[in-house]
């Protein structure tokens, strides 16, 4: 993706210029996770300190947003950002008279990939010209006030900022202005489209000087700016940044110990199968590592590929003491694999066969820890999609690492590498959330899932449902889900934590807690609410085994009776 900028800003007939703006084209790193960003605003002039407010609404927003986690999505990168400057500015205007308010306009404009955002408030424009046709792209904030108009909606005015966003995408040869009303009252839209159609051959800072000096001739009495963003260059569609490096790269040939790659030394190898190979290795300081390289057969499979590079992608993106790190390969390689952290111990399923009846409070510390992973990722924007023992690593110190990011779902990811949001992941059927399965929206709650299940596992030896659901055989709803009260296997257990785990494996994700921590606290205290429902359950729902054996045990009785009557 190739955008040229260029901008062009000045008081007029002003003495003060309360009009500001700024742009950002950042290494190619950055562009790729978080775009070109362009914003402009425009401070109100009742208040003598709007242009600090409009200085700062862009300066600021571009400065944390570059700052936001990788992972996030441009929505949330962005909103996470203008949330806490409108707060600063409302606070701020709190304490002062109205002729020291922060209050201003806020146009921003993000490009990234082939798409584009906006993230607007007040009256400054976003304006677009395509095919010779000039089209506003945003609406203008303005209510009636004593005869004229004036801002409903601006940066500082309300304690919560109601901010217009969409996401649109962008061609080739596309010119974006970003404007505010000082120069698109006194410019006629013939006049822009005359102007802007030339902007390919021209320098966009000349263009926009003139654009705001046509204004000013045409009687503008207010600041005038303009910003303009030009799409010189859009990446293929439907090649990502994935699969271009992934034909970048070469497949490793299978090693053996004492063989090197990139520095590093084959110690032993702890894995070889149809789908990749895990080895140990040890760099020059003796540091040891696991590297995990994809097999030859794949070499072909581009999709494949694909998957095992954002898996790196979404690795290297990740900081947290339960989750597995992951590290860069050495600068230069041409060789696909990844190096993560060395992990001896066992995965959680081997713990489970060595520990067929564990204690409660065994369980619910593994569980604890696994959680704060999860917890992770949800920080990060990411629902991980494969939680299953197998991906949960117990190591020699008995800490817990989450493992295996290679279904993960993150939305920053989807924007710049494609990424089938709601697509069915290539894990374990038997812990997948029905929602995946029947092709529903998932959240964090699907991962929540997940673990109840491996919870309910790990105490009782079996999982809670017998659905026999495949991703090759889909149930057609959610009937199929029917919770086997753990009580049937771990009497030993209190009846509160099956209830615990009975709503956490809900197959509908509206009756899952609405948070870990929730879920968590369930597991350690009787949620009085679970309890009374409960009770206040009919029999059959409450204990089914205990009524049909009374059931059978009544029917025997009566047709002992009846047996015993014609005796008689």
């Amino acid at each position: 993706m190739k955008l040229t900028l260029g901008g062009y800003s000045c008081a007029g007939n002003k003495a003060i210029n309360q009009d500001a703006f700024a742009a950002k084209v950042p290494p190619a790193h950055l562009v790729n996770r978080k775009g070109v960003v362009a914003a402009i605003a425009d401070g109100v002039s009742v208040s003598e300190q709007s242009q600090v407010a409009a200085q700062t609404a862009v300066t600021q927003f571009i400065q944390d947003y570059y700052a936001t986690k990788s992972a996030w999505s441009v929505a949330k990168s962005a909103a996470s950002v203008i949330s806490p400057l409108n707060h600063w500015f409302f606070s701020h205007n709190q304490r002062n008279e109205r002729s020291q308010a922060y209050v201003c306009t806020f146009t921003a404009f993000v490009g990234k990939g082939r798409q584009a955002w906006f993230f607007h408030v007040g009256d400054s424009r976003l304006l677009r010209l395509r095919e010779g046709k000039i089209r506003c792209l945003t609406r203008d904030h303005l209510a009636p006030f004593g005869g004229s108009e004036s801002l409903s909606r601006a940066l500082g005015i309300d304690s919560h900022l109601e901010l217009d966003t969409k996401q649109f995408e962008m061609q080739e040869g596309d010119v974006y202005l970003l404007a505010t009303d000082g120069l698109y009252h006194h410019i006629s839209n013939q006049y822009l489209s005359d102007q802007l159609s030339n902007a390919r051959h021209c320098d966009l800072e000349q263009l926009s000087e003139t654009l705001c000096q046509h204004a000013l001739q045409s009687g503008s009495d207010d600041n005038i700016s303009a910003l303009l963003v030009r799409v010189d260059d859009l990446p293929e569609a439907g090649l990502s940044e994935a699969k271009k490096l992934a034909m970048e790269l070469a497949i490793p040939p299978v090693m053996e110990p004492g063989q090197k790659i990139d520095g590093l030394t084959i110690r032993h190898v702890l894995f070889s199968g149809t789908r990749s190979h895990v080895y140990v290795v040890e760099d020059g300081s003796g540091e040891q590592f696991a590297l995990k390289a994809p097999s030859a057969h794949f070499d072909d499979d581009l999709s494949y590929l694909e998957g095992f590079i954002k898996e790196e992608w979404i690795g290297k993106s990740l900081s947290h003491s339960n989750i597995m790190r992951m590290h860069a390969r050495p600068e230069g390689s041409k060789f696909a694999y990844h190096l993560c952290e060395y992990l001896p111990g066992q995965n959680l399923r081997q713990w489970m066969v060595d520990n067929p009846r564990p204690s409660l409070n065994q369980v619910r510390d593994i569980i604890r820890e696994t959680v704060k992973a999860l917890r992770a990722l949800q920080r990060n924007d990411m629902i991980h999609r494969d939680i299953k023992p197998e991906n949960i690593i117990i190591d020699i110190h008995g800490h817990v690492k989450l493992i295996d990011f290679g279904t993960v779902q993150a939305a920053g990811l989807e924007e710049h590498f494609g990424h089938e949001k709601n697509a069915t992941p290539q894990g374990s059927a038997d812990y997948i959330a029905p929602e995946y399965l029947l092709n529903q929206t998932a959240t964090f709650k699907a991962d929540l899932f997940s673990i109840a299940v491996v919870m309910y596992e790990m105490l009782a030896g079996q999982l809670p449902y017998k659905t026999g659901a495949s991703r090759y055989q889909i149930p057609d709803d959610i009937s199929v889900w029917r919770y086997r009260p753990m009580r049937t296997v771990r009497s030993d257990l209190p009846n509160w934590i099956d209830l615990a785990l009975e709503r956490a494996c809900s197959p509908v994700a509206d009756n899952r807690p609405d948070s870990f921590s929730e879920f968590l606290e369930d597991l350690n205290k009787p949620n009085p609410q679970l309890l009374d429902r409960h009770e206040a359950a009919p029999l059959i729902e409450r204990d089914p085994v205990f009524f049909w054996k009374s059931l059978s045990g009544i029917l025997a009785l009566a047709c002992l009776a009846l047996l015993a009557k014609d005796f008689v």
